[in-house]
């Protein structure tokens, strides 16, 4: 029996959970919270870091300000995506503003830029808003090409 390792969005720990169970709300073995919401989480660097390395799952990244127009105007078709792709996917948000390091560190030019990444490395980029349809249509084409 195979599982995937899934990082609890509500205190981090990191839970093995039987891939036929992925579809059944799985709660955390340790909080005893939802694995999945149907939305993305926000998280600080530290959590990006901790999502990032231990989620066997893909995370779609969205890098955002308060201040942007198009980022605000994306940001319900990044949830719908969320609702739509959990629990296949992971959705995290980064606000470029709180976690500068992290924009810096992945080089983030332009906001919103959408990126996925895949067992701790970053392996498809996407600057500019999307709608809903295109976010799930780009993130299937990219997960495609990974398995």
């Amino acid at each position: 029996m195979s599982s995937t390792n899934i990082v609890c969005p509500h205190c981090l720990s990191t839970n093995r959970v039987p891939n036929q169970r992925l579809h059944d709300a799985p709660n955390c073995g340790k909080c005893k919270k939802p694995l999945f919401n149907q939305q993305p989480i926000e998280v600080n660097q530290m959590q990006f870091t901790k999502h990032i390395q231990s989620n066997q799952l893909p995370v779609v990244v969205d890098f955002w300000a308060p201040w942007c127009g198009p980022c605000k105007m994306m940001a319900p078709a990044f949830s719908s995506a969320a609702a739509k792709m959990e629990p296949n996917v992971r959705f995290v948000k980064v606000n470029t503003e709180q976690e500068q390091m992290l924009g810096q560190q992945f080089n983030i030019r332009s906001i919103p830029t959408i990126a996925i990444f895949y067992q701790g490395k970053e392996v498809a980029r996407q600057a500019g808003a999307m709608q809903e349809a295109g976010i799930i249509q780009w993130v299937n084409s990219i997960l495609s090409q990974l398995h």
